[in-house]
């Protein structure tokens, strides 16, 4: 099964298969307020996780995700021009699931509880510096090629170096 290592230093997202071989590397966008576990911090966790779940097969490129589901709404610049501080999840969703009890997994440090994805974002956001609000954040083309690569199940790590 391939896996996922994600960079918070680095800001990359790589896809490595069975034997640990790169696959393809992609510029990510992680949170703003760095590394962090807690419930309400609004950093992204480290550690080994899964990806629990896979949401959005099929559906438009640039597709608005509310609750983890499709809104009917499309993003357009101009629909971002009018809410400007909103943290837009498009297109796919990746949705992470620690694995290392009490540190990204149950209490008050869950991954899962915290709904941290790996998800679309429009495209005039900068790939490669701190930006999300906790979720790592991909060109749409890009989180289009990684869910249709992965299956749910496969390991992400989140390594602060």
């Amino acid at each position: 099964m391939p896996r996922i290592e994600i960079s918070l230093a680095e800001q990359t997202l790589k896809l490595l298969d069975d034997g640990g071989r790169l696959v393809q590397s992609y510029s990510v966008s992680t949170s703003k307020n760095g590394p962090g576990e807690k419930k309400d911090s609004f950093c992204t966790p480290r550690g080994r996780h899964i990806i629990r779940a896979k949401i959005g097969a099929g559906v438009a490129e640039n597709t608005i995700f509310i609750g983890r589901r499709p809104s009917g709404e499309i993003y357009t610049p101009e629909l971002g021009e009018r809410h400007p501080r909103r943290d837009w999840i498009l297109t796919r969703v990746l949705w992470l699931s620690g694995c290392e009890l009490g540190f990204n997994r149950l209490r008050n440090v869950d991954t899962m509880q915290r709904y941290i994805y790996i998800h679309g974002s429009p495209d005039s956001v900068q790939m490669g510096t701190p930006g999300s609000i906790g979720c790592i954040r991909m060109h749409n083309r890009d989180i289009i090629e990684l869910f249709d690569t992965v299956p749910a199940g496969t390991r992400v790590d989140i390594i602060a170096a």
